[in-house]
């Protein structure tokens, strides 16, 4: 929701990878939130198929995320028997969705709705991007970040060095795998990479072992 169609487009055909001929084939369905967001405010909206715009609530005295929810299920509806199968929702990024308005309870319920949909009934999954800090006065956006870490099987966890600026290590990611979950009466597992962005693909190693240490 937060980036344009080329910005997402342009930098996965250099990788190899075509998101305009998945679109083509039915196998990608991309929402433009930033047009949405002025097709709303600009009254240049095109209903398409009757269904209304997804972030119609930006317009609206409530935050129901109900449209958005609709788009979500009929894009993702198999459209035939010999459809593919394992879709996947990506969520760029959630918080927009607070900064559009839209309350914490009613992003949740959004999220809560999408899972029944996509994990449970389409055997699918639901890959979020939120943002968040230690140091972050956002209540309503931490309470987000926390619900969602609470409910998910995989948390990624991407900062900057603590120890500041690094040519060779650009930051570090936590990956935890939620066990416990599982109701094995196992603890998470937790493991720690550190990373370096490159001009077309990214470097992860264990921390300590970056090309500058080695």
């Amino acid at each position: 929701m937060a980036a344009s169609w080329c910005t997402i487009s342009s930098p996965s055909t250099s990788e190899g990878v075509s998101l305009t001929a998945a679109k083509e084939r039915g196998q990608l369905v991309f929402l433009e939130g930033l047009k949405s967001c002025l097709d709303l405010w600009f009254g240049e909206q095109e209903e398409q198929s009757g269904q209304a715009n997804p972030l119609q609530f930006i317009s609206k005295s409530t935050s129901d995320l109900k449209a958005l929810f609709d788009f979500v299920q009929v894009s993702l509806t198999p459209a035939s028997s010999d459809s593919w199968k394992g879709p996947v929702l990506l969520v760029d990024d959630l918080s927009v969705l607070l900064s559009l308005g839209a309350t914490p309870v009613a992003v949740l319920d959004f999220i809560h709705y999408c899972r029944v949909v996509v994990c449970s009934q389409l055997k699918g999954n639901i890959v979020v991007l939120v943002h968040s800090n230690e140091d972050s006065e956002d209540e309503e956006n931490e309470l987000v970040v926390n619900s969602l870490c609470h409910h998910s099987d995989l948390i990624l966890w991407v900062e900057g060095l603590a120890t500041g600026f690094c040519k060779d290590v650009h930051g570090q990611i936590k990956i935890t795998r939620r066990v416990s979950l599982e109701l094995t009466g196992e603890q998470d597992v937790v493991q720690i990479y550190q990373y370096k962005i490159q001009d077309k693909n990214v470097t992860f190693f264990a921390r300590g072992l970056s090309a500058a240490v080695l």
